[in-house]
């Protein structure tokens, strides 16, 4: 009986491995007949390659995915038995064994489970115990060092490129390394715990935080050690606390129960802001809105967002343009209006003659919402909790600067200002009168405009939001805006 050599490389590719046992199981060559290799080993029979032509054969043998979602995840682990394991799983099914993945009593199914849910724990592992540290002297870059049981580290890559796509960062271990530079992942082989920075600045802090959310009356030992094992300690930094946080913890659950009960209190404290007044239209109380903005916690925008964009012009601004919310732009600079919806709005202005510097211009939603796509974040349109959040600011700014026009551009700010119910493209330019006699419209936003496809869809859409800003009254007009 001939027998065969096949070489996997690198050992837990799949397409390597499926290339391998394609070919073998296209030429009848049995389990028992093939000597699997990998790295540097050598066939102890000195059993020749197997020949990578062709020879004609039975049809392509076709798999569920489930094995092949097995036989990916069983590549990863480190015994050597794993490839001639899931050969002769292969030749069973295609020699008629069709069922052979639902059999929980067969051997060669009951390994391959187990191996594959050793490479899954040991994923878990690494995706919860990799510490990054800043490289010195290099700005937003990071290396973390690991020491996994399986070859998992490609298998893994990605959720770190998901997870931390803003930064340039390395995964260094014994057998294998890992780079995001932050467009492409990269492999190379394996490095040197030297190679990784032993410790940065932010480790210091975040072993404060660790202890100060340590819970001693939740304490379990067994339970600790067995999701976090002892292993895994040298990489994580807050472990250096363990031993005292364990010792310590029965006195500490003590005196948590001899302390004599407080009344809870808010974390961030609600801030009131009172939705009518009287209006005194004064610098200091818009100056002191816009301070007071800025510490807003009303919705959890302002987490991800750079900056609150709080409205700006003239105070006594006859006229006031409530877009949707920030964008990128406008974000990074804090100022409303400033990137491309804002020169389009500039363009339409300037054609019908009305100067933006007499316009009070502000958003109904005062911090960009966005989605990461890369390096790129892109506009998200807000929800109407997060507009109902911002309302009472936007209201505020209405009773300071007091205008005689308000122009909602999109439907986001026709929401803030006319009522959920409001529908933005069967009433656009239409004049309403608003509970204080403020009279309003709405109309499209400039960046719907910019949305529409080049040509006459886009020349349509920005014809419209001209015809409904020549509304505005001019310099010299009435001092009625329906008029």
């Amino acid at each position: 009986m001939a027998r065969w050599t096949v070489r996997i490389d690198p050992a837990w590719s799949l397409d390597a491995w499926r290339d391998a046992a394609r070919l073998a199981l296209r030429r009848g060559v049995a389990p028992e007949q093939l000597d699997w290799l990998q790295d540097q080993e050598h066939s102890l029979l000195d059993a020749p390659p197997l020949p990578a032509s062709e020879d004609a054969g039975d049809a392509p043998t076709y798999v569920s995915k489930a094995f092949v979602e097995l036989a990916a995840t069983c590549l990863c682990h480190r015994d050597p038995q794993r490839l001639p394991l899931l050969y002769r799983l292969l030749w069973r099914i295609a020699r008629g064994e069709r069922g052979l993945l639902s059999n929980p009593t067969d051997p060669d199914v009951l390994r391959a489970i187990a191996l594959a849910q050793a490479v899954r724990r040991d994923t878990h592992k690494m995706k919860a115990f990799v510490r990054f540290r800043e490289v010195p002297g290099e700005q937003d870059a990071f290396i973390a060092w690991f020491e996994p049981e399986h070859h998992i580290v490609d298998r893994v890559a990605p959720f770190f490129a998901r997870r931390f796509t803003g930064m340039r960062w390395a995964i260094l271990t014994p057998s294998r390394s890992v780079r995001w530079d932050g467009q492409a992942l990269s492999f190379g082989a394996g490095g040197r715990q030297a190679d990784a920075p032993l410790e940065d600045a932010r480790e210091a802090l975040w072993r404060t935080y660790y202890a100060n959310i340590f819970n001693p009356a939740r304490l379990n030992t067994r339970m600790m050690q067995q999701e976090m094992p002892a292993r895994y300690w040298k990489h994580l930094p807050e472990a250096t606390l363990l031993p005292a946080l364990v010792r310590d913890a029965g006195d500490r659950v003590q005196d948590m129960h001899d302390r004599a009960a407080q009344a809870p209190q808010r974390r961030i404290p609600e801030r009131s802001i009172a939705l009518r007044g009287p209006a005194t239209a004064t610098g200091d109380d818009l100056d002191a809105l816009r301070t007071a903005a800025a510490a807003c916690r009303r919705c959890p925008l302002w987490e991800p967002a750079t900056q609150t964009v709080f409205g700006e012009g003239p105070r006594d601004a006859k006229v006031m343009l409530v877009g949707e919310q920030p964008g990128d732009a406008e974000d990074l600079s804090g100022h409303p209006f400033v990137g491309p919806a804002g020169q389009l709005l500039d363009q339409a202005l300037n054609e019908l003659g009305i100067d933006r510097s007499t316009l009070y211009l502000t958003n109904a939603v005062k911090h960009f919402r966005f989605e990461r796509r890369g390096k790129r974040r892109i506009h998200s349109t807000p929800q109407v909790t997060h507009i109902n959040a911002c309302r009472p600011w936007l209201l505020r700014e209405i009773e300071q600067v007091r205008p005689a026009v308000i122009v909602c551009l999109g439907a986001s700010a026709a929401t803030a200002v006319f009522g959920a119910g409001f529908k933005l493209m069967d009433n656009h330019g239409r004049w309403h009168a608003l509970e204080d006699g403020t009279r309003a419209f709405a109309t499209v936003h400039p960046a719907w405009v910019l949305r529409q496809p080049a040509g006459t869809a886009r020349d349509a859409a920005y014809r419209l939001l001209l015809d409904d800003l020549a509304r505005l009254p001019r310099a010299g007009d009435s001092a009625d805006p329906a008029t």
